[in-house]
C-alpha cells in the first residue's frame, strides 16, 4: 500500500481554531458589513437631497424678524415678553431647517446614525427625512436588530464562559486557601492514606471481565457439560470484543488516505458550534451583584475617557450617557459634538451591551426563582390542611 503523508500538527491545530473562531467572526464581520453598506446608503439618499424653503420656515424667519424690530431700547422692560416669544418660537421650529444635509448624512455621520438604528439606541437628533429613507430605515433596522441581537448573544457566550470560569478559579483558590489554614500537617497525611485505602479498596473490589474469569479458571478439568459452557462463554467473548473494539469506518480510513474527505466532519463541527449559541449565558451562575460592580467600572472608564474629546461632558454627564446608551434607552438629551470619535467607541458599545444583557439575563432568572417561590407559597397557604380523624 502506498504511504501518505499526513498534515503537520501545528497545521491542524490553526485549522481547527479557525473553524472554531470562523462563527463568532461571521456574526461580528457581517454586522460590520451591514453597517457599512448602511451606512452609503443613507448618505446617499439623506445627504444628496435637495433642501427647499418651506413655507413654515418663510414664517418663522419673519416672526423673528419682527421681534428683533420691536425690541426697545430698554430691555428689561420687555426682557421677559421677548424671552417667552422667542421660546414659543424656537419650540415650533424643525431642527432639519437648520441642518446641512451634506455635512450631517457624511459617511461617518451615516454609520453613527446606522449603530443608533440597529442597537435600537436612537439619540433621535439624526433621522431620516426623505419618504425614501424613512422607508429604508425601517426596513434596514427589520434586518439589523435580530442580527445584533444574534451578535449580542454569540459574544455574550464568550464572555459568559470568561467570567464563569473566572468566578470557579477564584472560588476553588479561596476554599484552598481556607483548606490550608485549617488543615494541619499530621491531619492531611492521615486524610490522605485513608484516601489512598479507600481507593484501592475499591479498585481490587472491581468485578472480574469474563476474559479474566476464564484464565483464572483455565487449569481446572471440565467435564462435557462444562465445556458447552465454556464454548458459548468464548461466543460471547467474541461478540463482546466485536462490540468494544472501535470500529474502523471506512470513511476514516479514507480521510487518512485522502484528507478532502474529511470536511463533511469539520462543517459538522461547525454547525454545532452554530447551534450552541446562547446556551453559555444560560448556564452562567454568577452573583448579581458582582455583575452591577463590573458594569459600575465599565462606565467609570469610559466616563474617564470620554470627555477627553467632548468638552462639554464631565464626569457625571459621561457616566449618565454611558449608561443611557449601553441601556439602548436613548433620550437624546445629550449630544455628542464629535460622533466621528464615538465611532472609534463603538467597540466599548458593543462589549457594554453584551454585559448589561448578561446582567439583564441574570437578574431575569433571579426574578423567575423569585416569583417561583411566591407563588408556591402563596399556594401553599391557600390550600386547607387535611382534617385526619381522631
Amino acid at each position: 500500500m502506498a504511504t501518505t503523508s499526513q498534515p503537520p500538527r501545528g497545521k491542524t491545530t490553526c485549522k481547527k481554531i479557525f473553524w472554531a473562531v470562523f462563527p463568532h467572526a461571521c456574526f461580528i464581520l457581517s454586522l460590520v458589513i451591514y453597517a457599512f453598506l448602511g451606512a452609503l446608503m443613507f448618505s446617499h439618499i439623506e445627504g444628496t437631497r435637495e433642501v427647499t424653503i418651506s413655507e413654515e420656515y418663510r414664517t418663522f424667519l419673519q416672526n423673528l424678524t419682527y421681534l428683533a424690530r420691536n425690541l426697545s431700547d430698554n430691555v428689561t422692560e420687555n426682557e421677559k415678553m421677548f424671552k417667552n416669544d422667542i421660546r414659543e418660537l424656537f419650540n415650533r421650529a424643525d431642527p432639519v431647517w437648520f441642518i446641512n444635509p451634506e455635512e450631517r448624512w457624511s459617511f461617518f455621520g451615516s454609520l453613527f446614525f446606522c449603530c443608533t438604528v440597529f442597537t435600537t439606541v436612537g439619540y433621535g437628533n439624526t433621522y431620516p427625512v426623505t419618504r425614501i429613507g424613512k422607508y429604508l430605515c425601517m426596513l434596514y433596522a427589520l434586518f439589523g436588530i435580530p442580527l445584533m441581537f444574534l451578535v449580542l448573544t454569540d459574544m455574550g457566550d464568550i464572555l459568559a464562559t470568561v467570567l464563569s470560569k473566572c468566578y470557579n478559579k477564584f472560588g476553588e483558590l479561596q476554599s484552598k486557601i481556607l483548606a490550608s489554614k485549617l488543615c494541619s500537617g499530621s491531619t492531611c497525611s492521615k486524610r490522605n492514606e485513608l484516601k489512598s485505602r479507600a481507593q484501592s479498596k475499591i479498585v481490587n473490589n472491581e468485578p472480574l471481565t469474563i476474559m479474566e474469569l476464564l484464565k483464572s479458571q483455565s487449569g481446572m478439568k471440565w467435564g462435557p457439560a462444562k465445556y458447552r459452557n465454556v464454548e458459548l462463554f468464548e461466543m460471547l467473548i467474541a461478540r463482546e470484543n466485536e462490540n468494544t473494539q472501535p470500529a474502523r469506518n471506512k470513511s476514516m480510513e479514507r480521510w487518512s488516505s485522502c484528507p478532502e474527505l474529511a470536511r463533511e466532519k469539520t462543517v459538522s463541527r461547525v454547525i454545532e458550534n452554530f447551534d450552541k449559541i446562547g446556551k453559555e449565558v444560560e448556564k452562567l451562575d454568577v452573583p448579581i451583584v458582582l455583575m452591577v460592580l463590573v458594569i459600575f467600572l465599565y462606565i467609570s472608564c469610559a466616563a474617564g475617557i470620554l470627555p477627553r474629546w467632548e468638552k462639554k461632558m464631565d464626569f457625571q454627564e459621561a457616566f449618565y450617557f454611558c449608561f443611557i446608551t449601553l441601556t439602548t434607552i436613548g433620550f437624546g438629551d445629550t449630544k455628542l459634538e464629535h460622533p466621528k470619535f464615538f465611532l472609534f467607541f463603538s467597540l466599548y458599545i458593543m462589549i457594554g451591551m453584551e454585559i448589561v444583557f448578561i446582567a439583564f439575563k441574570l437578574g431575569q432568572n433571579r426574578l423567575i426563582v423569585l416569583y417561583k417561590k411566591v407563588i408556591s407559597f402563596c399556594a401553599e397557604k391557600n390550600v386547607p390542611s387535611k382534617i385526619y380523624p381522631k
